[in-house]
């Protein structure tokens, strides 16, 4: 003999609540994933604050209510444990005589503005306020070079004029 449960006896959740609490994961780089200290600091406060958020989430009464504050916090969960199980740790180098990861090279632009940017992981990049990601085209022209050498960059040339 087969049972079959009523759905009379089961709490069911709207399809609005089910399509926010299954949200996709994050994307992950296919490059490798070289941090500085800083950045590898970065990603283990930001997956804390996930677990923290997540945890939060837990104490929540109604359950449709818990499964939509968790999503979020869920998912970051799993991108920054993912982040810090595959980070590789990058000394900074020991000298500044070539651009390299972690160092900070100013260039200037055909156009004459002067820009100063550090080379960091792709989780620790934030143009606005001056770093730039290993593999972005900028960085991956400047790596290597030497103060005074010229780079091209699209249609665009730099001239490395510090690196510290």
């Amino acid at each position: 003999m087969e049972f079959e449960l009523s759905v009379a006896f089961t709490k069911e959740e709207s399809a609005e609540t089910a399509s926010e609490t299954l949200l996709a994961d994050r994307p992950i780089s296919p490059h490798a994933n070289f941090v500085t200290e800083t950045g590898l600091k970065a990603l283990e406060l930001q997956l804390q604050e996930a677990r923290n958020s997540y945890e939060a989430a837990q104490r929540v009464e109604d359950v449709n209510e818990r499964r939509r504050q968790s999503a979020i916090p869920l998912r970051d969960a799993r991108y920054f444990s993912e982040r810090i199980r595959t980070a590789q740790l990058i000394p900074a180098p020991s000298s500044t005589d070539k651009v390299a990861f972690a160092t900070t090279v100013t260039f200037r632009r055909d156009d004459g503005r002067v820009q100063k940017y550090r080379i960091v992981g792709e989780d620790e990049a934030d143009p606005k306020a001056g770093s730039i990601s290993y593999v972005s085209p900028v960085a991956k022209s400047l790596m290597g070079k030497y103060v005074g050498d010229v780079v091209g960059v699209g249609l665009q040339e730099l001239e490395i004029i510090a690196i510290s």
